[in-house]
């Protein structure tokens, strides 16, 4: 569980989400801190231009916000934590997107809810927009949106946001920058004989009995929800880094290949990982049959599932359905995330990606179920 030999994982991350914390990025609640922002945003710079992809997901607007409304406590009212997070989002946002403007960079501020990923409709759109953001170039800075919130739809804390953030778009790592050098085998501010832990799975039973509870009084997170994130991205096989935010050239030095912090090792492909989820945890809310022709370059081909080769479209399902397709027979042979609903599916069905948009009105994407959202069953 120790070892510190550098691993290639953060080296060959080509897509990689970063998630900051409230401690850091407002200075321990005095306010954001413009230098460690721009530390940040200059690492990101030199990253996205040596050709990796990169989303921030930042802490800091509820605490920027008391610190703006001149609170000393952390309030536990909703209301009052939405009117704080309101408040300190400006300031938040707008810091970003100096930083990474400086530093030759665009921006983007996108606001989540818990709701937004469990909705699959809403799930599929947040991921079209953060990939497209991606494809431009542009930094996509993400919080939870706090203003809109409920106790019902939080997520808790801006690790687990990180962690669903990674899955969402299938990232290759997630790191972690925190107010602590990394994972301790017990809490090293009351126990001098506390080991430090270089690489453990992520995942392991253990590591959440290292944990300890929250680590300051502006977030609500701690060791304990950064090991649970990382345990989470690694459903989707990606690993995590929780490391000092403040270590020089953190993220550059990461990406080097360099063994920094504490690294949880995903124990699952990414591919195999998102093709267990939609092979065996989610319903199908409906069918579509294909011609000899599409199930050769399905099993064949690994290529997308097309329109084109549609014959029929049973059921009634969304976009961001499961859906099974089924042979000229009847027998499944794959299945996988609708880009359609239903409805759509039957007025586009044996009509080239061409006719979309005077049947629909609109184009969403030229695949029925991509190649990365299906899975052979058969």
């Amino acid at each position: 569980m120790n070892s510190v030999i550098a691993s290639p994982l953060l080296r060959d991350a080509r897509r990689i989400v970063v998630k900051v914390g409230s401690s850091l990025v407002t200075n321990d609640g005095r306010g954001l801190d413009e230098a460690a922002i721009g530390e940040w945003c200059r690492q990101l710079s030199q990253l996205v231009r040596g050709g990796r992809e990169v989303i921030m997901v930042s802490s800091g607007a509820i605490a920027e916000g008391m610190k703006r409304l001149g609170w000393r406590n952390r309030p536990n009212e909703i209301h009052e934590l939405q009117a704080a997070a309101a408040v300190g989002q400006m300031g938040l946002a707008q810091m970003y997107e100096t930083k990474l403007r400086e530093n030759g960079l665009g921006s983007a501020q996108v606001l989540l809810t818990h709701a937004d990923l469990a909705d699959r409709e809403r799930y599929l759109n947040a991921r079209s927009t953060l990939l497209t953001l991606l494809k431009l170039g542009v930094v996509p800075v993400i919080n939870e949106n706090d203003t809109v919130v409920t106790d019902e739809i939080k997520f808790g804390d801006n690790d687990t946001l990180g962690a669903l953030v990674a899955n969402l778009v299938e990232a290759d790592a997630l790191v972690i920058l925190t107010d602590q050098k990394g994972l301790f085998t017990a809490d090293p501010r009351r126990d001098p004989g506390a080991v430090f832990v270089h690489e453990a799975k992520a995942g392991d039973p253990a590591l959440e009995a290292m944990a300890g509870g929250a680590g300051s009084s502006l977030g609500r997170g701690g060791m304990i929800t950064k090991i649970l994130a990382a345990k989470r991205a690694a459903g989707s096989g990606a690993s995590t880094v929780i490391a000092w935010g403040r270590e020089p050239d953190v993220l550059l030095r990461l990406t080097q290949g360099e063994a920094i912090g504490t690294l949880l090792v995903a124990q699952t492909q990414k591919n195999q990982a998102r093709k267990q989820w939609i092979a065996d945890h989610l319903q199908l809310r409906g069918s579509v049959t294909v011609d000899p022709g599409a199930v050769q370059q399905l099993r064949a081909g690994g290529k997308s599932l097309l329109p084109i080769g549609m014959t029929a479209v049973e059921g009634n399902f969304s976009r961001g359905d499961v859906i099974a397709v089924c042979d000229p027979q009847g027998l499944e042979v794959a299945r996988g995330l609708a880009n359609y609903a239903s409805a759509e599916a039957r007025l586009i069905c044996r009509k080239p990606s061409s006719e979309f948009a005077k049947l629909l009105g609109y184009i969403s994407e030229p695949e029925m179920v991509h190649r990365d959202n299906l899975v052979l069953t058969r």
